[in-house]
């Protein structure tokens, strides 16, 4: 028999909970009401002597202690008693909703929600009661859980390159592919804007998916997503650049692990360089896309961060060399290209007029199908990425009027980093 145990004071909202818990699967119930809370109380006190043995279920009305007492008392609920879920009930739920995270409640109710979302509430934190009991029974932790999705990684030493454009025409490229099995998260914690990037309004951010029971319990952690229209699920990153100060390196870690368990393609966006944070994304990660602009001191900044990761070893056999701004009239061939950054370019995405007004709108080329040659190269950087792509070490196909080199750059020309200048330019 499953428990349900139901603090509150109001007749009327016990009785529509009563109404609409009757319908819950799992049953029969043992459902019973608490109309008085002492002022700090205990959490075995409460059911203590009215339930068969504690609950699975604690519906907290935030009115009986008021909101400061109510999350106070769920957060002891929460480390008292992991294998419980808690879900408050209140009207104030945007204004309560991170704290209510951070306390370990699993889900906010209002008091006058319909039969049909109070049973889907319910159910849910009937489920994850149960994940948490197994747990606690000896299943392992998500650390520990088999890893099948895949991290992507967007890096770039340089701020300005379009690192987030690709990152979002990525990302939604995948989820086209792969619906609801696609995550993005906005790793540049300070100054990330991968929402604006999508036209999205979150209600959480990076922090309620690093903080409380989000990073234990990947459940939890799912309810904090922000769902694109595209079928991706995105993570943005914090309001405010204080908040970042709270994002450890461990934390970043422990996410993507998380992540990785539960969709088959985490795109990470981060910051500029190679901060504590992005080495830790680089630790995690399966498939790197590196990327510069197509200028010389961009693309010696490339060179430098893929040396760099190499000599820690976060390079991985896996990778992908985007180069962005792709400009024939650059004075740049590929081949000047690759005997500055020592690498083969992979993917060269061209200039384009369609790219500002996409993301001015929030809008990724790849959402709109915008009949452009930017467009048809992110595609191409999709297949490369998605499973059953050609592997990142044949050669994309270059724009016209750039000259592919069938080989990488001679070991002198790769190890001297000297840029050869077109020969109509004078040296």
């Amino acid at each position: 028999m499953s428990r349900i145990l139901l603090c509150t004071a109001d007749p009327g909202l016990a009785g529509r909970l009563h109404s609409a818990l009757a319908l819950v699967e799992g049953g029969p119930h043992q459902l019973v009401e608490l109309a008085e809370l002492p002022a700090a109380p205990e959490p075995a006190v409460l059911w203590d002597g009215v339930v068969e043995g504690p609950p699975q279920v604690v519906l907290l009305d935030c009115a009986l202690l008021g909101a400061p007492g109510t999350l106070e008392l769920a957060a002891r609920l929460d480390q008292q008693c992991p294998a419980l879920s808690v879900v408050l009930v209140s009207d104030a739920g945007a204004e309560v909703a991170l704290a209510a995270l951070r306390a370990g409640a699993t889900d906010i109710l209002h008091p006058d929600a319909e039969p049909g979302e109070v049973r889907q509430v319910v159910q849910r934190a009937f489920e994850l009661a149960g994940v948490r009991a197994a747990q606690l029974l000896g299943a392992p932790p998500a650390a520990e859980l088999p890893r099948t999705g895949r991290v992507i990684s967007v890096v770039s030493p340089k701020g300005g390159v379009g690192k987030t454009t690709v990152a979002t025409n990525l990302a939604v490229g995948l989820a086209r592919l792969a619906p609801q099995e696609t995550v993005l998260v906005d790793l540049d914690i300070q100054f990330g804007d991968v929402a604006s990037g999508l036209n999205l309004d979150p209600e959480y951010f990076l922090p309620a998916a690093v903080d409380g029971p989000a990073a234990r319990d990947s459940m939890v952690l799912k309810t904090v997503l922000t769902l694109h229209e595209t079928g991706l699920y995105v993570i943005a990153a914090p309001e405010s650049p204080i908040e970042a100060d709270g994002i450890s390196a461990d934390d970043v870690r422990q996410l993507l692990q998380t992540l990785a368990t539960e969709f088959r393609y985490v795109v990470v966006d981060t910051a500029p360089g190679l901060s504590e944070h992005t080495l830790a994304v680089m630790d995690e990660t399966t498939d790197a896309v590196l990327i510069s602009s197509m200028d010389v001191p961009g693309l010696r900044g490339l060179r430098k961060e893929i040396e760099t990761l190499r000599s820690l070893g976060l390079l991985g056999r896996r990778r992908q060399l985007v180069i962005n701004f792709a400009d024939s009239a650059a004075g740049l061939s590929a081949a000047d290209i690759e005997a500055t950054i020592g690498a083969p370019v992979d993917v060269m995405l061209p200039r384009s007029k369609a790219v500002p007004a996409s993301v001015n709108l929030g809008v990724p080329l790849l959402q709109s199908g915008a009949r452009d040659p930017m467009t048809k190269q992110l595609r191409a950087l999709v297949d490369r990425l998605s499973d059953g792509a050609a592997p990142a070490t044949e050669r994309a196909a270059t724009l016209p009027g750039f000259r592919a080199k069938s080989s990488a750059p001679t070991p002198r020309r790769a190890a001297s980093g000297w840029f050869r200048r077109p020969r109509a330019v004078a040296s």
